[in-house]
């Protein structure tokens, strides 16, 4: 019988033998994971960057009650919700194993117990990067009125134009990221289906992408409208329309992650009938002596 412990390895079939499970049990919270996890058993986006990947469980009394991924050494830890007492629990296992991970993300509270808990193990001290939004459909709300044109799927012959939009989507969110036939299957772009919010002639107006369908839930990201064509209704009549498609499809959890500091994106996704659930957060770590291994 096992005992009660964090559990590693680097096949993702035997972690998602024994993970899955948790996992499912909350897909919103469990979102990134989920999809990321996925990618790699199936050969997707994930599965082309991940090298020397480690996934890991907590079992406690014979479940499952915590988990984390990373995909390259390069990569911080991505974590599901832990106590203070699991997270230095963790940070003293990977001590112990050698790990010096580059930085960790998850759900606010547990990124600041973890990062917290590494420095107490380890003397290094933590610095905050990211913050970010994560919203979960509850009751959706279509925009009043709504604006003329109808949503379609985008299709093989819109491929250069949808590389095009997602070019300009990256640069606007702050990604460094190639974006071309070459490089598309690759890139977190490539893995989606994508819906156009068209005008009555058939002029793209905006758009909203949408992950496979995962444990429950489904993700919508990005969404995109040109500048010049902001303000009009399009970027929330395209996403009601993806949103209303992942329900149909069975999705029991609709999310997506959103700028803070983004206030008009914001009330977008509340008027429609999104509302916060967690605050993402991620700390780097730097050493002096050492690469993150």
């Amino acid at each position: 019988m096992r005992s009660d412990g964090w559990y590693l390895t680097e096949d993702v079939h035997e972690f998602f033998d024994r993970a899955g499970d948790f996992l499912r049990s909350r897909p919103a919270l469990h979102t990134t994971a989920l999809t990321t996890i996925e990618q790699v058993r199936t050969g997707g986006p994930g599965a082309s960057t991940a090298q020397d990947p480690v996934f890991g469980r907590l079992e406690q009394d014979g479940e499952v009650t915590a988990a984390f991924l990373r995909l390259t050494p390069q990569k911080r830890l991505s974590v599901t919700s832990l106590t203070p007492e699991q997270a230095d629990g963790l940070a003293a296992h990977l001590v112990a194993l050698g790990h010096r991970p580059p930085g960790v993300g998850g759900d606010i509270d547990t990124a600041t117990v973890f990062a917290e808990a590494w420095q107490r193990h380890t003397g290094v001290t933590p610095t905050f990067s990211t913050r970010i939004h994560l919203y979960r459909l509850g009751t959706l709300i279509p925009p009043e009125p709504v604006p003329t044109g109808r949503g379609r799927l985008v299709g093989e012959a819109d491929h250069e134009h949808l590389m095009q939009w997602c070019r300009e989507a990256a640069e606007f969110f702050g990604e460094d990221v190639t974006i071309n036939a070459d490089t598309w299957s690759g890139t977190r772009f490539g893995e989606k289906t994508y819906t156009y919010w068209e005008t009555p002639d058939g002029t793209p107006v905006s758009m909203a992408g949408v992950n496979p369908l995962v444990g429950g839930q489904v993700r919508v990201d990005p969404v995109y409208t040109p500048a010049h064509l902001r303000g009009r209704g399009y970027a929330a009549a395209v996403t009601v329309e993806v949103t209303r498609a992942a329900l149909e499809a069975g999705a029991t959890d609709v999310v997506l992650y959103t700028d803070p500091n983004n206030p008009t994106s914001n009330a977008l996704y509340k008027r429609i009938g999104y509302r916060l659930l967690t605050d993402w957060g991620a700390y780097d770590f730097a050493y002096a002596d050492a690469e993150p291994k």
